[in-house]
């Protein structure tokens, strides 16, 4: 019989630690090739960690909620198939130590492991974490999706069933709630994984920088105008202001590279970055998650578009793979769909600024020599920026020629020739 020591491992853009959200094993269970073992939570990711080989679970190194470095060993294994079942999955291992067990450890070498490259049942992964979350066996259910994938009204629909046949049973539980509730009892929610990423991030990024927010507003009367004319004549040219913000942010910053920068303490520059990469805060069921649209110098609008559109979507299906999450040189928070009229975003550090898109509101505004009074859609926009790396004046400027391409679509299509 031989010991496999199951280590964490670099899943993905260098990092260093994850935390392990949930074992789905237990000493003494048998797992199968590919089974996954652990959910880990690094600040780009959640992934599912699967068995590189067949055995028993002999010993967990680790608990729920423990952050663990790359190299620590999360568990091992009691492998069954000797020498063949190694040789049939070392390609799944660099880094497991095989050892005969009892015996001091005599060789070591390195053990990556994978995400599963296959799937036993087809789902998204958002699929399967609701499947887990609601304690479903996704194995159990017949997908209605293309080629018989699971979708997530499947994994909702048994659970209602499921509810519905128990319900009898539930109502105590309800009604125990209910009595906590009222006898002021307080309910704790876990502060971990992504919840836990993110604050860390925040943290770092408010302590580090000193935050300073501008706050403007910008008439996209006009460039609403031409949203819809293209949508009436050219529905396949429709693109959401959010694409058309993010083309004029982009040439702004051409004019203005030091808020696509970074500021390297350690070696005393601001590195101007050369491409355009703008991080996408998106609201998600677990939180905030930023993918990034990369080389928007080299997009239209529409282009921006559908890469946003389907960056966003991957987001919230937790479908993002780690490149799709790094990179990025600027970030912008579209919450005017939100209802958001107003806030002081963070900087996605190490970035050097941010730019809030709020709601758009149709208001009385003021306009030309004769002082005429005019119903116009006005956006409020918030900037905050790194005090450290730019000034105050510098901020107003870049503002300003953002807005002046966002109130004049013209000119921004002229510069887009």
């Amino acid at each position: 019989m031989l010991v496999k020591e199951v280590k964490l491992h670099d899943i993905g853009e260098g990092m260093t630690e994850a935390e392990i959200l949930r074992f789905f094993v237990q000493v003494g269970d048998e797992v199968k090739v590919d089974q996954p073992l652990v959910e880990v939570q690094t600040d780009k990711m959640t992934a599912e960690l699967p068995s590189p080989a067949a055995g028993t679970v002999k010993e967990i190194l680790a608990e729920t909620g423990d952050v663990v470095e790359v190299g620590e060993t999360l568990l091992t294994l009691e492998r069954v198939g000797g020498e063949e079942a190694r040789e049939d999955k070392e390609e799944a291992f660099v880094g497991s130590a095989d050892e005969p067990a009892g015996n001091e450890r005599t060789k070591s070498k390195t053990n990556t492991m994978r995400i599963p490259r296959t799937k036993r049942v087809l789902a998204a992964p958002y699929t399967r974490k609701l499947a887990r979350d609601n304690n479903v066996d996704i194995e159990q259910l017949t997908g209605t999706g293309p080629a018989g994938r699971v979708t997530d009204e499947d994994v909702m629909s048994f659970v209602s069933k499921k509810e519905a046949s128990s319900r009898q049973v539930d109502e105590p539980a309800d009604s125990d709630r209910k009595f906590a509730a009222a006898a002021g009892v307080a309910e704790e929610i876990p502060f971990r994984g992504r919840r836990k990423a993110i604050a860390k991030k925040m943290a770092q990024s408010v302590y580090t920088i000193p935050h300073v927010t501008h706050f403007d507003e910008a008439d996209v009367t006009d460039l609403l105008a031409v949203k819809a004319s293209l949508k009436g004549s050219k529905p396949e040219k429709n693109a959401s202001a959010a694409a058309f913000f993010i083309k004029a942010l982009q040439l702004a910053l051409a004019e203005f590279p030091i808020f696509n920068a970074k500021l390297d303490e350690e070696n005393e520059v601001i590195r101007l970055e050369k491409g355009v990469h703008i991080g996408l805060a998106t609201d998600t069921e677990e939180g905030l998650i930023v993918p990034v649209l990369r080389d928007v110098e080299r997009k239209s609008i529409l282009d921006i578009h559908h890469e946003m559109k389907e960056l966003t979507l991957k987001a919230k299906e937790n479908r993002l793979a780690a490149s799709e999450m790094t990179g990025s040189t600027f970030t912008i928070s579209n919450v005017g769909p939100l209802g958001s009229t107003g806030a002081t975003p963070i900087i996605n550090y190490p970035e050097v600024a941010l730019m809030a898109f709020h709601k758009t509101k149709k208001m009385p505004v003021v306009r030309g020599e004769n002082d005429e009074i005019a119903i116009r859609k006005m956006m409020n926009v918030s900037m905050t920026f790194d005090h450290r790396v730019a000034d105050g004046a510098k901020a107003v400027a870049f503002t300003n020629r953002f807005i002046e391409y966002v109130e004049n679509p013209n000119l921004l299509l002229v510069e887009l020739v």
